[in-house]
């Protein structure tokens, strides 16, 4: 366990330590976070905080553990979307490039050899993945990386959300065993906790696509460590129902873009954040429900890890038929001018 507690301080101070002279880069460098009509905060707000919380993960993890080829997989391909954020934070580049560059960065996983073989068949038998092997890995890494850079729109809730998650995450694997699962996950708790004290409202910095891709790239990334070394499908299910609200907003957007005839990924204000900032609510109230929102998908991804198939099956029907009703009281499948109040 000291191990865990070791690379959970060390990232948490790291990143907590340098996110000041992250900010001043920032603001030298011109990238900057300015009010428009789709975003909530006022003032000009620096972004590239995501490299404090790089600098604070890949600290405590050369720190605490030895080099593998696995683990440079990992550090070399979130190196590579971390870059991609950089990038994108300073000169804003287009979706279809940054789609690119993710796909480009999960394949880097591929190259040293991680990705999901095989998923546990609740009935029994295994079920191997063969040449689609690697479809569903990019599919997999690059859905996650998104699900967390669509989520960023509010202060501390991206980051708050990643560190329930990775905790999450990383009390499955110390129960199942998986060490340098657990050592990873504990890492990006400790470094998104040590930016969330700058991030929280009112943010004195945004952690960027720098900080939002490189969260959801490391989370999908360690999850696939541990489909090689259990039983995949627990592997995925925990990290895909902790990280629940972000997929499902996710989801609700493609969907409520579709319909409206609107790029999938052109950015507007419909989000579930949005919605109960419409219904009055402040942007700590909004922050904190969906804090407690992914506390309870967090506790019930490792309930469903201890229970029977039909068990776990019921408590994802149950969260499921939360969701269809939060979503129809919030309307985040409507347009935003369509809801009453806009």
């Amino acid at each position: 366990m000291q191990i865990y507690i070791t690379a959970f301080i060390i990232a948490l101070g790291v990143a907590y330590m340098i996110t000041p002279s992250v900010q001043r880069l920032a603001v030298r460098w011109g990238a900057v976070d300015k009010p428009e009509a789709r975003k909530v905060h006022k003032g000009i707000i620096p972004r590239l905080g995501g490299l404090a919380i790089y600098a604070g993960f890949i600290a405590a993890v050369l720190a605490s553990v030895h080099m593998t080829w696995e683990l440079l997989g990992i550090l070399v391909g979130g190196s590579a979307i971390m870059l991609l954020g950089v990038v994108d934070d300073v000169y804003q580049i287009s979706a279809k490039k940054k789609l690119l560059g993710q796909i480009a960065a999960a394949s880097v996983l591929l190259l040293f050899d991680i990705r999901i073989d095989w998923l546990t068949n609740p009935f029994g038998s295994m079920i191997y993945l063969d040449m689609w092997a690697i479809p569903i890995t990019l599919i997999w890494v690059v859905s996650l990386t998104n699900t967390l850079n669509l989520i960023d729109g509010l202060d501390g809730l991206a980051a708050g959300v990643s560190v329930i998650a990775a905790v999450t995450i990383f009390l499955m694997a110390v129960e199942l065993n998986f060490w340098l699962v657990a050592v990873l996950t504990a890492a990006l708790a400790g470094s998104a906790l040590g930016f969330l004290y700058f991030n929280f409202s009112p943010a004195k910095i945004f952690m960027g696509d720098t900080g939002s891709m490189f969260l959801g790239y490391m989370l999908a990334a360690v999850s696939l460590v541990g489909t090689v070394k259990s039983a995949a499908t627990i592997a995925l299910i925990v990290p895909m129902v902790a990280l629940g609200l972000p997929i499902l907003d996710t989801a609700c957007a493609i969907i409520r873009r579709f319909n409206n005839g609107q790029p999938i990924f052109k950015p507007d204000r419909g989000h579930l954040h949005h919605r109960l900032l419409d219904m009055g609510l402040t942007q700590k109230q909004v922050v904190l429900i969906l804090y407690l929102v992914t506390i309870v998908l967090g506790v019930s991804a490792i309930v469903m890890t201890e229970v029977r198939f039909g068990h776990a099956a019921f408590i994802v029907l149950a969260l499921l038929a939360a969701a269809f009703v939060a979503a129809r009281k919030t309307g985040v499948l409507k347009s935003a001018g369509s809801v009453k109040g806009r």
